[in-house]
């Protein structure tokens, strides 16, 4: 199931990018407006229906953030295992005794001689 929604989520993506590349910007012909010769589309007016690849891009898009959220939910969801999980672990090895030293600022005496 994660490899499919991360197949169609790949998929998805090339399309939007190709989708929005290929779209005409809203000021694309904001010269020609001012009279610089006809055009369909007005500065301050409607933009009209919305083309064939606006509505791709608009599906493209709910479709890329269901996905991006259902795999999301899958990894947060998912099993925290790892590989290591089987092999032992090392331990330290055990200290050796040291001798005893004075503490700090005890005074040292001499060893008792008989």
């Amino acid at each position: 199931m994660y490899t499919a929604v991360v197949v169609i989520q790949i998929i998805v993506s090339i399309v939007l990018i190709i989708s929005v590349l290929l779209q005409v910007g809203k000021g694309a012909t904001m010269g020609s407006s001012f009279g610089g010769g006809s055009s369909s589309q007005t500065v301050f007016g409607s933009a009209g229906p919305a083309t064939m690849l606006a509505k791709i891009t608009w599906v493209c898009l709910v479709i890329f953030l269901l996905s991006s959220i259902y795999l999301t939910h899958l990894s947060s969801t998912a099993k925290k295992s790892s590989i290591m999980s089987d092999v032992p672990s090392v331990t330290a090895p055990a200290k050796t005794a040291l001798p005893e030293t004075p503490a700090a600022g005890a005074p040292m005496t001499a060893p008792a001689t008989k």
